[in-house]
């Protein structure tokens, strides 16, 4: 039987969430389907230490040095059947020049986990706008398919008149997850995992958490914040613990309630929901703002809330403190929605459908 040779060019490695998430958890069950991938990461691990360490000014003198390697690796070529590419092969590089260089990456397919062109067509420098805005739709044009993590990036490569789109979205490897027993201890955790760039959507309901948690009645737990964040959440009990890949999953397991604030942007429209099915996976109920692909997967009443304005957040959040019942019913439909729609399991025969379709294109 033969078997197919991919090409995976990420743009990070294991540290990368993207990377990690879209392309690299995937591999092992892509090998028993015949799929050999080999990956060829832009930026390694040590490129984000320096990026988000401290040292950005470092971190971006060393990405010439990792464009040159790429396109050393580009010329040399490899033979293989397919390339994969995340996103594009040089961020900020004009589509004509990327082209040039990533002649032998043909046949591809791209994958999109955020709203990437926005970078471009959005930026505040003319300059950028008018060269590289419309350069993710080239790339997007040539695909052999585009695979979108949602229905707002689908769209996009829809209106650049990619050959064929697939909806893919991001998904969790469910065993990972243990599910939280919600037994009606008196401080429920209302917890929050993300980063340094995204704290400040948890940030726009901190009046919300201050009378969530008024009393005592629950406590805070944010996973991946700066630890400067609880001085601007004062009045609320806030563990702040750092975010690592081995141990987000038994962190997750610590929360009763998980929720995800976002503001309506283009940007924001364009994110895969990532957090949510997190906690989905951990069969907590969940409070979400109703952005972007938020409300597909969170099912007002069922497996969570809706909450667009600061009343709707509070009133969600007390039902769930209150009622450790309405926890339990709306944490296992949660889970139940992962293992159907969000799960490694359920989405890795149609990502294999995919590479072996897009190698005979």
């Amino acid at each position: 039987m033969k078997r197919l040779k991919v090409t995976l060019f990420s743009r990070y490695s294991r540290l990368g969430p993207s990377t990690r998430l879209r392309s690299l958890q995937y591999l092992s069950e892509l090998e028993k389907r015949g799929i050999d991938v080999e990956v060829r990461a832009l930026f390694p691990d040590a490129y984000l230490e320096a990026l988000y360490g401290g040292n950005p000014q470092v971190a971006k003198v060393s990405a010439w040095r990792h464009y040159g390697q790429r396109i050393v690796e580009l010329w040399r070529g490899d033979g293989h059947d397919l390339a994969w590419i995340e996103g594009e092969l040089f961020p900020y590089l004009p589509y004509w020049l990327e082209s040039m260089l990533g002649r032998s990456a043909r046949p591809y397919v791209v994958d999109y986990d955020d709203a990437l062109f926005h970078k471009y067509d959005l930026s505040p420098s003319p300059v950028i706008r008018s060269v590289l805005g419309r350069k993710i739709d080239r790339v997007m044009e040539h695909a052999a398919c585009v695979i979108a993590g949602n229905p707002y990036l689908a769209a996009r490569a829809e209106q650049a008149r990619a050959d064929r789109v697939e909806v893919i979205p991001t998904v969790v490897d469910e065993q990972r997850y243990a599910t939280v027993n919600h037994d009606g201890r008196e401080q429920p955790v209302i917890g929050w995992i993300g980063s340094p760039a995204t704290e400040h959507y948890l940030l726009d309901i901190g009046d919300v958490l201050l009378q969530a948690c008024a009393g005592g009645k629950a406590k805070l737990l944010l996973v991946g914040a700066r630890p400067e964040v609880a001085e601007q959440l004062a009045g609320i009990d806030v563990e702040v613990v750092p975010w690592s890949e081995d141990s987000e999953a038994d962190q997750i397991a610590r929360m009763d309630i998980g929720v995800m604030p976002l503001r309506d942007g283009p940007w924001e429209r364009g994110k895969c929901g990532y957090k949510i099915i997190q906690y989905m996976a951990c069969a907590l109920p969940v409070v979400v703002s109703p952005v972007g692909v938020n409300p597909d997967i969170v099912r007002q009443g069922d497996n969570g809330f809706l909450a667009a304005e600061a009343p709707d957040w509070l009133s969600s959040l007390q039902q769930l403190i209150d009622d450790p019942g309405l926890r339990a019913r709306m944490g296992q439909a949660g889970r139940e929605r992962v293992e159907r729609d969000y799960s490694l399991a359920s989405q890795v025969p149609r990502l294999a459908d995919v590479l072996w379709l897009a190698e005979r294109c």
